[in-house]
């Protein structure tokens, strides 16, 4: 199974299908017949790690690591890093090109604490211990 999603004249992800032939040359194919543009994503890739889909560890072949993430309606699809990026969840956030995610600017506290992010104050408020 191939996933593929369809983008937009901005490259924003509109639709994604689930194709149930191989991915080869699909994009093409489905560009041709439809005039639209379809660029195929990995449903078991995120971070720009592919991951084993039974185990849910990393795959010992990431050469089927694909376009960093799997796509989503409402990601952008950046040509220049072949890659889908998730719409930027604050305006503070960076986009870390090597995952194609974004990072906020002060990291999640790792003291097992819950927290959200505040965009005022640029930090991670507790709301539960």
């Amino acid at each position: 199974m191939s996933h593929f999603a369809k983008l937009d004249e901005n490259n924003v992800v509109t639709y994604v299908i689930k194709s149930p032939q191989d991915a080869d040359g699909r994009e093409d194919e489905f560009t041709e017949q439809t005039g639209e543009v379809w660029k195929q994503t990995s449903y078991n890739t995120r971070g720009g790690v592919h991951y084993n889909p039974e185990t849910g560890e990393p795959s010992e072949d990431q050469s089927k690591a694909f376009r960093k993430n799997y796509a989503g309606i409402g990601y952008t699809y950046n040509e220049e890093l072949d890659a889908f990026i998730p719409p930027k969840p604050f305006d503070s956030w960076i986009l870390n090109e090597t995952t194609c995610l974004w990072e906020s600017p002060t990291p999640y506290p790792e003291d097992g604490g819950v927290y959200n992010w505040d965009e005022e104050t640029i930090s991670w408020d507790l709301i539960s211990q």
